[in-house]
């Protein structure tokens, strides 16, 4: 099979690519690892799940044989499949599917952009690195990226962030429910401002092929009704613009020739069943993990280390959001559950000149209702009758949650390989090694802790815990770092491997930095300005 583009992936990345060049006059092919599968298949699988399980929401996606991810109902479970190690092996369990419309299935919809600082650590602070473009360079690609996915935010400057865009969002805010509400008046007494986030979800409208949102709480691990963008609505269009898609086509090795151009793609059906594809274009965007493995075992003898790695920087600093939970007991009900499971976030606390000695972080006051967990807690103890119903009305109105994400740096030493251990089709399994450094833990023990803490006081608590591991965010960035310098990064300015002029890596394995909050709408925006450059390049051949 041929085609002017390979696309392997089909999560948010590779599916703007895709029907941008579709829509340019392109053919394109896309090969996804994992099953397509229609939404009342993800809602069913859900209900039928046990209420213990629900709590993962990874559940209601069972890999396939040939396509494993990362399930965490057990430890066991756990370590199946990535292999982590480091100090903060556990803050690196990543929990995306390998599913046609990738790891947006069960996002929370939030599109925050980097900031202008964001892009320029290195300058300003003498920390991480700087981008090799500016944020008025991306910011074209975040007004184009929220309009793609259909974002809605607030109209409002002084709620907006950051407050610098050329254009409104395409829809207007969603309301907060009483348990964001309370909130942010409780982050107002301490001098914090909690902002209404940019989310991919209709707010009282329709938009694309999407209904409004109707306020379901269950946007983790799917919404029922497709209100939120998932990459799973664009597939469809896809097809009906003339792209092919082949699910369960398992791509393990890039092949190469003459200038060390790509020439093909070859995969594994789910039967074990080699293919090879061609095309004259080739883009990887199967997340910052699946995207790395696939360089490092493409090796040849023009690529010893695997595909556009003469650097060494292919499967090296790796990132995401070091997260830290408080869970809190109040004295008067929070009620949360009312709209969507995420809303909004205190960013402000992730700027400042502090930055030179520790990280900043994010606030999220997390709105998921707490039935099923205050039902889990209650039946943990042992009650029955009328005092368990007692405890779960009082677990789930008077618990809360504020989740704390905190800004990595780029690390060359936290890496992806190839682990010995091979998965069902014999290919190697992606090892990492995890450290978040001290820079976070300095940032967690003087600055987001005590932060937490007054938040905490201005709620009301009457209990306070905070988690004392960190764990993982979800937000897979690193393993292929953008850069003008062929020596220290893998690709250019828009995500073209320095090595070969034909492949690009586009999404959050580009990303240089990762600010504190969700690197979605930056993955969006670096695919739309990838796809730029790549109808340039094929109009120019």
């Amino acid at each position: 099979m041929n085609a002017d583009v390979i696309v392997i992936g089909t999560g948010v990345v590779g599916c703007l690519i895709a029907e941008e060049l579709l829509d340019a006059g392109h053919s394109v092919l896309m090969l996804e690892a994992g099953p397509r599968v229609e939404r009342w298949q993800i809602v069913e699988n859900y209900r039928n799940l046990p209420p213990t399980s629900r709590l993962h929401f990874n559940a209601p996606y069972p890999p396939k044989p040939w396509a494993p991810h990362l399930m965490s109902a057990t430890p066991e479970q756990a370590a199946e499949y990535l292999q982590l190690e480091g100090p903060n092996a556990r803050a690196y369990q990543q929990g995306y599917v390998r599913y046609a419309g990738g790891a947006t299935w069960h996002w929370a919809g939030i599109c925050w952009r980097l900031t202008p600082d964001d892009m320029k650590l290195k300058s300003l602070y003498n920390v991480g690195r700087d981008w090799a473009f500016d944020y008025a360079t991306l910011e074209p690609y975040y007004v184009k990226a929220e309009y793609a996915l259909g974002v809605c935010g607030p109209s409002e400057p002084e709620l907006q962030w950051p407050p610098i865009r050329s254009k409104p969002y395409p829809m207007g805010r969603l309301p907060f429910g009483p348990g964001e509400q309370r909130f942010t008046d409780a982050a107002a007494t301490v001098g914090l401002v909690n902002l209404p986030s940019a989310q991919a979800r209709n707010s009282g409208v329709a938009y694309g092929d999407r209904p409004a949102c109707c306020g379901n709480n269950n946007c983790i691990p799917v919404c029922p009704i497709g209100a939120k963008y998932d990459a799973a609505t664009s597939l469809t269009r896809i097809e009906s613009k003339g792209g092919r898609i082949l699910p369960n086509a398992v791509a393990y090795k890039i092949e190469t020739g003459e200038k060390n151009k790509i020439q093909a793609v070859h995969y594994y059906d789910s039967e074990k069943n080699t293919h090879r594809v061609t095309g004259s274009i080739y883009v990887v965007a199967c997340n910052g993990i699946e995207t790395p493995k696939l360089l490092l075992m493409s090796t040849d003898t023009r690529n010893p280390n695997g595909v556009a790695n003469s650097s060494d920087q292919v499967g090296r600093n790796m990132m995401d959001q070091p997260k830290l939970v408080v869970e809190l007991e109040l004295a008067e009900p929070a009620w949360t559950g009312v709209g969507p499971v995420q809303g909004s976030s205190i960013m402000e606390t992730s700027q400042g000149d502090f930055r030179s000695e520790h990280c900043g972080a994010l606030f999220r006051f997390n709105n998921m209702a707490r039935s099923r967990i205050g039902a889990t807690a209650a039946l943990a103890q042992g009650l029955v009758g009328k005092a368990l119903d007692k405890e779960i009305r009082r677990q789930a109105a008077c618990t809360a949650e504020i989740a704390i994400e905190h800004e990595l740096m780029p690390a060359a030493h936290n890496r992806l390989t190839l682990s010995s251990k091979k998965d069902w089709l014999g290919l190697p399994k992606p090892n990492i090694y995890y450290d978040v450094g001290d820079y976070v833990r300095k940032g967690s023990q003087v600055f987001s802790i005590p932060t937490a803490k007054r938040l905490a006081g201005a709620l009301g608590a009457t209990k306070v815990d905070i988690s004392t591991q960190y764990t993982n965010s979800d937000h897979i960035m690193g393993g292929c770092i953008m850069g003008n310098d062929p020596a220290n990064s893998v690709v250019d300015i828009d995500c073209r491997a320095h090595d070969h002029e034909n492949l690009f890596l586009p999404g959050g394995a580009a990303m240089t930095t990762g600010g504190c909050g969700n690197s979605t709408l930056t993955m969006a925006a670096l695919a739309l300005k990838a796809s730029d450059a790549i109808h340039l390049q094929l109009g120019k051949a």
